[in-house]
């Protein structure tokens, strides 16, 4: 029997860049505490994350600069674009990931934001190290040699 999707389940913001620019070494689902008309909003799909990051202050975890566009309809109830907005974990992985944070060339991004299975706003965040110049070079190369091999395997089977 094949498996549908979830209509509930959806992507609304992908930052592509943040693998691009950083070595992604571990990723962590964290919720989102978001006003009404932020949620309506992201159900029309009017968000970006690409120049936003993740940031451990005051024993909280928060995103900043993260964009959701204004909802139309909510006239006296509407939010401010660009707040900060806090992010749900556990005191354990807060410590953790305020630990790795610290580290010399670590920092956290976000990757994802969407809709779990249950309808529930989350935010995926990495814990990144920035590339050099050369790594993205070599990224960019072995992503070029695979889309190629590909081809040739296509062709010849």
């Amino acid at each position: 029997m094949v498996a549908k999707s979830d209509p509930n389940s959806k992507l609304i913001a992908e930052n592509r860049r943040a693998r691009y620019e950083y070595a992604i070494e571990e990723d962590l689902e964290c919720g989102i505490m978001l006003e009404g008309s932020e949620v309506k909003s992201l159900r029309q799909g009017g968000a970006n994350i690409a120049e936003s990051y993740a940031s451990v202050e005051g024993g909280e975890l928060w995103l900043v600069n993260g964009y959701i566009a204004p909802y139309a309809q909510a006239k006296t109830f509407s939010h401010d674009e660009r707040r900060r907005r806090k992010l749900l974990v556990s005191k354990r992985e807060l410590s953790r990931l305020w630990a790795e944070s610290a580290k010399k060339g670590k920092t956290l991004v976000p990757l994802k934001l969407y809709f779990n299975d249950r309808g529930i706003a989350k935010l995926k965040i990495g814990i990144a190290r920035g590339k050099k110049l050369a790594d993205k070079r070599a990224t960019e190369a072995k992503r070029d040699w695979d889309r190629q091999k590909a081809r040739l395997l296509k062709e010849h089977s």
